[in-house]
């Protein structure tokens, strides 16, 4: 299970297609209304787009359908309501999202690279007890039959295979924090910066994005509504630069974290999986060896 859990750390589920919305982008800029633009990436073979447009076909707004597409879309269909309800332009708005989604991805993929040489040393290192155990056997000692018909190995078959069970479960709690997670970083502010640029109020804006889904705002994303409030300026901009410095954070945060899983990950090599090769690799071995050996008076 640990085994598992480490694998699915690895390898993350696939995020929004930044292509896609950049595209849809392009075509809104170009004056293509939205319905429309949709139904051209459809044609144009676009997997999330031919759903969006069969929900839209049954009735559904392109929030909507957009939102159905999955829960890596649920951001995405968040802007486009914000957008529409405020009345901010649709074409700008997804192409800054979308290099906000990007930067967001980058930041995953770095920290999940550096995360992949620690979990991948982990899941090697849980083997070498039981390579041992077929490396005894090419070597000429009966280590099968030791493990599993001597009292003594009986007992070091299952305290060893226990130890093994234990580092994978052990080294799997340990990454799992590491994991960077497919949440976006700053989210709360690029949904707030688009509400804004619609000419809103701040109070407005805040029930707009609540209304669409969005995340509610953080502590930062609050502190610079609250300066802007006093300072009597603009907080769009303020609040795209604090996200694109909330992801920035996240990526350096990440790094950190994998760097000390490194060190974290000796502790259940050390505890388990060395013991684990004691006892299923060296035991054995010394068992046959005195079993091999006759007795002098």
């Amino acid at each position: 299970m640990g085994l598992m859990t480490l694998r699915r750390q690895r390898s993350a589920p696939a995020g929004v297609p930044v292509g896609t919305v950049l595209r849809l982008a392009v075509l809104l800029q170009a004056g293509i209304g939205p319905e429309q633009a949709w139904r051209h990436l459809a044609q144009a073979g676009d997997a999330t787009a031919g759903g969006v447009v069969d929900r839209m076909a049954g009735g559904a707004d392109v929030p909507t359908a957009l939102a159905a597409a999955g829960p890596a879309w649920h951001d995405v269909a968040a802007a486009w309501r914000i957008a529409q309800t405020v009345g901010a332009p649709l074409a700008s708005s997804l192409r800054g999202f979308a290099a906000a989604l990007d930067d967001g991805a980058q930041t995953r993929d770095e920290v999940r690279v550096a995360l992949a040489e620690p979990t991948s040393t982990a899941r090697l290192m849980s083997w070498l007890p039981l390579v041992a155990v077929g490396l005894g056997a090419a070597l000429g000692f009966d280590t099968l039959r030791t493990l599993s018909t001597t009292p003594f190995g009986i007992v070091c078959a299952v305290a060893g295979l226990a130890l093994i069970v234990a580092a994978r479960r052990w080294s799997a709690a340990l990454a799992r924090p590491a994991d960077p997670g497919d949440a976006l970083p700053g989210i709360d502010a690029d949904l707030m910066a688009i509400a804004l640029t619609g000419g809103v109020s701040l109070e407005r804006a805040e029930r707009v994005v609540a209304e669409s889904g969005g995340p509610p705002p953080d502590g930062q994303t609050r502190s610079i509504l609250t300066l802007s409030r006093s300072a009597g300026v603009p907080a769009a901009e303020l609040l795209r630069a604090a996200a694109t410095l909330a992801r920035h954070r996240a990526r350096t945060e990440g790094r950190m974290r994998v760097a000390r899983l490194s060190a974290r990950l000796l502790i259940p090599l050390g505890a388990c999986t060395l013991p684990a090769f004691l006892l299923l690799g060296v035991a054995p071995m010394l068992l046959s060896v005195l079993a091999s050996t006759p007795l002098s008076l």
